[in-house]
């Protein structure tokens, strides 16, 4: 065999040969050059653990569209949308989960309908869900406040007219000290609408950036500060819910709220819808609060102005506030099972023709009164308030047992008073005032524990000789007075303050 010709056909097959892949994969055999598919990735992507979010991916396919498979580092990703077959343009769109904090990647591939493939990368950021939010804005349109989260009042934040906020169970709410015209506050303005509904096991907590209670104290059932003291007052404002409700004040049917300046014009309440609802509140604890905005000004741990009968209030714990715990200005709602401790003033305050009850009450040691029951202000007179189902332990600085005036429209009943050893207060010296009235309001049904001496110690003689007042010899004996078993979600039970008065 000629081994020239064997060399020179040889040759020339794989010349043929090379000729022919070259166009494969060239041109497709058409004589124009194929590219192969092109992948574009968006730029750098930022998510939260646990949270998804859409990675859009570019492409192009000269051959057409035939398939694409994802591929995710740090968490999982699935094709959501992607073009039609032998498309040779369009967008996969990728949904991606990331499971830590830390970097993340998406790597998507494409193949055309020739077989050819090519990949791209988008590079994911993956954070830790942010904890503690400050507020600086009011609300203006629905908004919730999570649970396992912290809200920093950076000032007065108002829940405006049409807006509502909702705040789940276990959530912190952290005031931010101010002083005066700049006094923190959460207020919700008539026409709005707070929905804070805690639990037993979850209550809310409203109290100052200086306590250092987080959201994983209350998940674990720990529910006091770790840090302050139940005496530490004034740290920053309240809470304050405005309605649309009837009041009693000197002229016309709406007034501005104590507590906030006059400038402020969502501060207003008072109105004629008696149904009025503001929303709910349901296991809150409100707590070293009552900010001085100026002399005889300050902030309540919870006011209730022109509050309607539509707003549900119950399971309710007020401590250490510079001013009172709970005062109601005129409105019709009703409150139901209220703790009150230490607080500055008075524990519970009515004003301007409140027409409603408040039923299963606590108070511990205010410097004010137990309770200060005045009447109404204007024209307008209600139906009058009820307390009922009340035990009110009176601390060594407590002014009065109950504190009436002339035209105090009240019914209080199913009271228990107990004192401290320091304690000697007594009923006011208005009483016989009050009583002399002719609206038919009464106060009776009254028990003590004494801390010494007689009844006519702390009692006017007109409630011992008419048989309203008696004394018991101790709690456990006391056929009259609040439900305290209810209490289990407070700070003063959780540090023991019920127990060490003989409560619980």
């Amino acid at each position: 065999m000629n081994i020239k010709y064997l060399l020179t056909h040889s040759v020339s097959v794989l010349l043929l040969l090379a000729l022919f892949v070259s166009c494969s994969e060239d041109d497709n055999g058409t004589g124009t050059e194929v590219n192969p598919p092109s992948v574009t990735a968006p730029g750098s992507q930022n998510t939260l653990v646990g949270e998804s979010i859409e990675i859009t991916f570019n492409i192009t396919a000269d051959e057409g569209y035939q398939s694409a498979e994802v591929t995710a580092q740090n968490g999982t990703a699935e094709i959501t949308s992607e073009p039609e077959a032998g498309a040779t343009s369009g967008d996969v769109v990728v949904n991606y989960t990331g499971d830590a904090s830390g970097a993340g990647s998406v790597e998507l591939t494409v193949t055309d309908a020739d077989g050819m493939s090519q990949k791209a990368t988008a590079v994911v950021s993956v954070n830790e869900e942010e904890s503690t939010i400050r507020v600086v804005d009011n609300i203006t349109e629905d908004t919730t406040w999570e649970n396992g989260k912290i809200y920093i009042l950076g000032g007065r934040i108002i829940v405006e007219p049409g807006a509502t906020l909702t705040i789940e169970a276990g959530v912190i709410v952290k005031g931010e000290a101010g002083a005066e015209a700049n006094a923190t506050t959460l207020l919700v303005a008539r026409d709005g609408t707070l929905n804070a509904n805690g639990t037993a096991e979850q209550p809310i907590i409203f109290t100052s950036v200086a306590d250092e209670i987080t959201p994983e104290d209350v998940d674990n059932g720990n529910f006091a500060s770790p840090n302050l003291d139940p005496t530490v007052r004034g740290l920053w404002g309240g809470v304050i819910v405005l309605g649309n409700a009837p009041i009693s004040v000197g002229s016309g049917s709406e007034a501005q709220i104590e507590g906030i300046p006059s400038s402020e014009t969502l501060a207003l309440y008072g109105g004629d819808d008696a149904e009025d609802s503001s929303g709910s509140l349901t296991y809150v604890t409100i707590r070293h609060g009552g900010t001085n905005i100026g002399e005889g000004n300050e902030i309540n741990g919870l006011s209730l102005g022109g509050v309607g009968s539509g707003t549900t209030i119950e399971n309710i714990e007020i401590v250490a506030n510079q001013d009172d715990g709970v005062e109601w200005f005129g409105g019709t709602v009703s409150v139901k099972n209220v703790l009150v401790w230490n607080n500055g003033d008075d524990a519970l305050d009515t004003d301007q023709a409140w027409a409603g009850t408040v039923d299963n009450v606590v108070t511990i040691n205010p410097a004010g009164s137990l309770m200060e029951l005045d009447g109404p202000e204007g024209s307008y007179t209600g139906s009058g308030h009820t307390i009922t189902n009340v035990t009110a332990y009176a601390g060594a600085d407590t002014e009065f047992l109950i504190d009436t005036d002339d035209n105090t429209d009240v019914n209080v009943n199913n009271v228990l008073f107990m004192w401290s050893s320091e304690s000697t207060t007594m009923l006011d010296d208005n009483y016989s005032e009050y009583a002399d009235n002719q609206n038919g309001y009464a106060i009776t049904s009254l028990e003590a524990v004494l801390p010494s001496g007689t009844l006519s110690d702390f009692f006017p003689s007109s409630l011992i000789d008419a048989e309203e007042v008696s004394s018991v010899s101790s709690y456990s004996e006391a056929t009259v007075g609040a439900d305290v078993s209810v209490f289990g979600f407070t700070w003063a039970s959780q540090s023991g303050a019920l127990a060490e008065i003989g409560l619980e």
